[in-house]
Order: structure tokens, then sequence, then C-alpha cells
């Protein structure tokens, strides 16, 4: 198995082996600032939150090939990102809005509000079943 993270200080998405070999960089390019990642291993998608000088949700192959952005309109600190893979939707939480919202993940469409507060500072989401957990600050 493979672990991926977030690098917010050197702006890079890196992976490697559990036991910490063959760690490589997987997207160095057009990244300022990612915070958050999400890995769908059996489509074979890699997501993240980016918080730089322009805010979006991206998604890549494993490799860090075909890269697009799913959402970059009406988005601050995307902070936290999850999959639900039995509904094939992507969520996220963003400190700056107050919202979780989420999205097609194969299309980046069909956007939705699912949940939204005021000066909640959302830091963290996960998707399990039919619930939605959060933390805030």
């Amino acid at each position: 198995g493979n672990i991926y993270w977030a690098d917010h200080g050197f702006s890079l998405i890196e992976v490697a082996r559990l036991n910490g070999s063959f760690r490589y960089v997987v997207i160095s390019q057009g990244l300022d600032q990612p915070r958050s990642i999400a890995v769908h291993p059996e489509k074979g998608y890699l997501f993240w939150t980016e918080w730089g000088q322009s805010p979006c949700i991206g998604r890549a192959h494993l490799d860090g090939s075909e890269k697009v952005v799913l959402v970059s309109l009406g988005i601050a600190w995307p902070n936290g990102i999850s999959i639900d893979y039995e509904e094939n939707k992507l969520y996220w939480c963003d400190a700056r809005t107050d919202k979780i919202e989420r999205i097609d993940l194969e299309s980046g469409g069909s956007r939705e509000i699912v949940l939204s507060g005021s000066n909640v500072d959302m830091f963290s989401v996960a998707v399990f079943g039919a619930y939605i957990y959060w933390s805030d600050r």
C-alpha cells in the first residue's frame, strides 16, 4: 500500500510506501498551499484542497497526471476533504464560508451545500454511510 500527503510548506503532494520507501513527488507544478487530500484507489483519483492565491478543489490520477480543477468559484479556505464511495460524491468544508459542500467526483457538477453555519471555522470533514462528521476549531 501507499500513503499520500500534502506538504503545505513546500507546495507538493508526495507518495511513499507504508514503510517510507520509494518516496516521490506526485504533483509539484501549479500548487501554492495544498491543504488536505483524499484518495480514491478504485477509480485511481487523488483529490486535494488548495488554500493559496487561487483557492480550489483539484483532481488528478494517482501518478499526478491529468490534473484538473473541479471547483474554483465561491471557495476561500477549503480545509478537509472526504469521499463518499457509495454515492460518488466529494465533500469539503470551508473555514471562511462556514459550509460543507459536495460535488459529483467525476464531473465536478451537481454542487450542493450540505451544511451552512456561522462562525464555525470548519477544519475537517468525513463521510461514512448516511453520516457526515466534522470538526471545528
